[in-house]
């Protein structure tokens, strides 16, 4: 599938700088095909690296009914969002991510992405007490591994370095 390109070109964001943002932050929306072809867009904590994302979930409900009737999702993590009531605008930048959904089956895999998720989250946490929390969990959650095929990130032209950007006519 070819992805659409971003229309306002100069608010993209580099690719390095999409994944620094999915790095550093904790929390996005996963978006799916929900029940009656509704979509279904739930936030969820992750972790990224090298292409993927991988977050826990219950064992049944929603979202793991959507995977497993349509593998395609998208995945967004708003970076910055300040308003600026007087100006009538936003100063945000954000990045959004498509790819395809796996319920992961094998325990070494489910082990390795709860490793992530736990080195991510407490990163302080000693080896021993981290792989405690990571055996009592194993049985009672669901591991899903995102595998990125397209990811764009924008920011407000307020943010871009080097100040003003050309003026677009027409809207978003």
């Amino acid at each position: 599938m070819e992805f659409r390109e971003m229309r306002r070109k100069w608010q993209e964001l580099t690719q390095e700088e999409c994944v620094r943002i999915l790095q550093k932050n904790t929390a996005g929306t996963l978006a799916v095909l929900g029940d009656g072809g509704y979509p279904y867009a739930v936030p969820l904590s992750y972790v990224y690296e090298d292409g993927k994302l991988w977050f826990h979930c219950a064992v049944s409900g929603h979202k793991l009914d959507a995977i497993r009737s349509c593998e395609k999702v998208s995945f967004c993590v708003i970076d910055q969002d300040q308003v600026e009531p007087l100006k009538y605008t936003t100063y945000f930048r954000s990045v959004i991510a498509f790819g395809r959904a796996r319920i992961l089956k094998e325990q070494d895999q489910i082990r390795s992405a709860l490793e992530r998720l736990a080195c991510k989250y407490a990163p302080k946490d000693s080896p021993s007490h981290r792989e405690k929390e990571i055996e009592n969990g194993l049985g009672r959650l669901c591991m899903v591994e995102i595998a990125i095929e397209h990811m764009s990130g924008k920011q407000a032209r307020e943010l871009m370095s080097g100040g003003q950007q050309p003026f677009e006519t027409g809207r978003e």
